[in-house]
């Protein structure tokens, strides 16, 4: 099967996202899915149990989650001015889990701070249901299996660099503001 990547421009003219940066976020996913396809040709002819079939194993799930992640990221974006639905069942959840939506999100930005490369993610356990803010190194590591991701705001230097430079605060906030709650919520009800 090939993969093809799912078309965002809708999402150049994002406030507080240029689309210089946009556009190259956009170009950079195309690559993780132009890299799931060639790795899973590679697969097709490699000696299995060799250790190139080995290190290309381990390399498509980094380029798959990449792809997915991104994935998730740009549909929980949007350009209208959304906000959580009041005493919906998302934000009770969240409030039963964190306190108060405004704990969640102060501990959510402050999760985005975190020195180095990755992701968070506002995920749900699917078997407590319990929810969980947490880091993703890489695109990789710090998944905690069996959860399912809610929300997802990439903080790798080029979700932000080309219109914050290091200043990550002004790109977290710039996230908030143009989070697609709609999506989210959809995500929480499934």
């Amino acid at each position: 099967m090939t993969y093809t990547a799912t078309q965002f421009d809708h999402l150049v003219g994002l406030a507080g996202m240029s689309t210089e940066m946009i556009t190259n976020h956009l170009t950079l996913y195309e690559g993780y899915v132009n890299n799931v396809n060639k790795i899973s040709e590679l697969l097709k002819v490699a000696e299995p149990g060799s250790p190139q079939a080995s290190e290309l194993r381990r390399r498509f799930g980094w380029e798959w989650s990449g792809m997915r992640l991104h994935e998730l990221y740009f549909k929980n974006l949007t350009k209208d001015l959304d906000t959580i639905t009041s005493g919906g069942e998302l934000e009770n959840a969240i409030i039963k889990n964190f306190g108060s939506y405004e704990t969640w999100l102060a501990e959510w930005k402050s999760m985005g701070l975190t020195r180095g490369i990755g992701w968070v993610a506002l995920v749900r356990d699917t078997i407590t249901g319990r929810l969980f803010n947490i880091w993703i190194g890489e695109h990789d590591t710090g998944q905690l299996a069996g959860s399912d991701i809610l929300l997802i705001m990439d903080v790798w230097e080029h979700a932000y660099m080309t219109d914050y430079g290091i200043k990550r605060p002004g790109y977290i906030e710039a996230f908030v503001q143009a989070i697609d709650w709609r999506v989210v919520e959809k995500r929480f009800e499934k």
